[in-house]
């Protein structure tokens, strides 16, 4: 098998059957028959690898699954139903009563509320540090720590974390080291190759990229992707045939589709960047960005999402909004079509005004997931929904 991405995304198959078909088929089946009591015995024994039933095991996420991890470099892999699911199973399965965590405070809003209204009920902390704040990471770990988690580039604010520098730390200290990989796909960032133990990824963005499905995995050191692959086949939060078959169909044009993602993306941003009505803007391959440098060092392209402040504040984000025709208004991601999201009233809504600000949320930050309609088409919806 070829070491280059794209061949392995597009030849890693599962066997075919007796049919002979060139492309894998749907195995829409809740369950799979055995030849004989011994043989039923013994795979459920987990004496031989084989599909038992597809709460757990089926060839089309299998083949999924292992796509993701023959990508990202891991050992091994579980696909949830969404990338939520992937996130709570993974902390679930690893975590005890009395455990701690060090996060960037940077994260997705669903994951915020987590870890601030979840977690705790299990006597699970948290501790949080600022994307600027990696000085304060060791100062953070407790005798209690056990994981370590970031993402970057971070929701929304696109914010980047050195992910050598955070992956030493959690080595010195033994923590897991989990990273969300969602912005940036196994494309363009492998965490693993920065010593990441485990990473996640929401598949219903970019992964999927035309917005159908919602799907969620996490790849990683074999004997941890054990313990959540225990815990998932007991409390069955599993990735459905169906939408593993599309994602894995996905996967075969994952590459192509990034690059043209992000050449619209860098476009989109030198725009913005020289628009009147705009405050500042945030693309990590925009050499303003604050950490351009290490996005450079880590990232093989600057990813399809751009967020910038609009001038005016609020009232001026809501004119903005209002006045967008060809562009989505909505709270997805990752899709063929350029989306415009207002994160500080949906995605992150539920958080505090001040928590919002911490993470520079600010009332008038928009966030574009930019698709794949012409570049020129894209920046025209923009420059008149900017107005004079």
């Amino acid at each position: 098998m070829s070491k280059h991405f794209e061949t392995k995304a597009i030849r890693s198959q599962t066997e075919r059957s007796q049919f002979s078909e060139h492309s894998t088929p749907l195995y829409l089946t809740s369950s799979f028959v055995f030849d004989d009591a011994e043989d039923m015995r013994s795979s459920f024994a987990e004496e031989k690898e084989r599909n038992l039933y597809s709460r757990f095991t089926n060839p089309n996420t299998t083949e999924f699954v292992d796509k993701i991890v023959d990508m990202e470099g891991a050992e091994a892999g579980y696909a949830f139903a969404t990338g939520m699911a992937a996130i709570f199973s993974s902390f679930a399965a690893l975590l005890s009563a009395g455990d701690h965590i060090v996060s960037c405070r940077s994260v997705f809003g669903s994951t915020h509320g987590m870890f601030t209204n979840y977690l705790p009920k299990w006597n699970i902390e948290t501790s949080y540090f600022k994307v600027d704040e990696v000085d304060l990471v060791e100062s953070l770990i407790k005798e209690n720590t056990k994981v370590l988690y970031i993402e970057t580039p971070t929701n929304p604010a696109v914010d980047i974390l050195d992910l050598d520098r955070i992956g030493k730390i959690a080595k010195k200290h033994n923590l897991i080291f989990i990273v969300d990989n969602c912005f940036a796909t196994p494309y363009i960032q492998q965490p693993i190759k920065f010593g990441a133990d485990l990473v996640i990824h929401s598949a219903t963005k970019l992964i999927d990229g035309q917005g159908r499905v919602l799907g969620g995995v996490t790849v990683g050191r074999k004997d941890l992707l054990r313990e959540i692959y225990l815990f998932a086949r007991n409390t069955g939060p599993a990735m459905s045939p169906f939408n593993a078959w599309v994602l894995s169909k996905s996967l075969e044009t994952l590459s192509i589709r990034v690059e043209k993602h992000c050449e619209n993306a860098l476009k989109v941003a030198q725009f913005l960047e020289e628009n009147e009505n705009v405050e500042f803007v945030k693309y990590p391959f925009l050499q303003s960005h604050p950490q351009y440098e290490v996005a450079k060092n880590q990232m093989k392209l600057g990813g399809n999402i751009v967020a910038f402040e609009i001038k005016g504040g609020i009232e001026a984000g809501r004119k903005f909004l209002d006045k967008i025709k060809m562009c989505s208004l909505s709270a997805n991601l990752g899709d063929t079509r350029t989306i415009v999201t207002h994160p500080s009233s949906t995605t992150h809504g539920r958080l505090s005004e001040e928590d919002r600000l911490e993470v520079g949320i600010t009332n008038g930050l928009v966030r574009v997931s930019v698709g794949l309609e012409h570049a020129d088409d894209v920046i025209s919806d923009l420059k008149q929904a900017l107005g004079n």
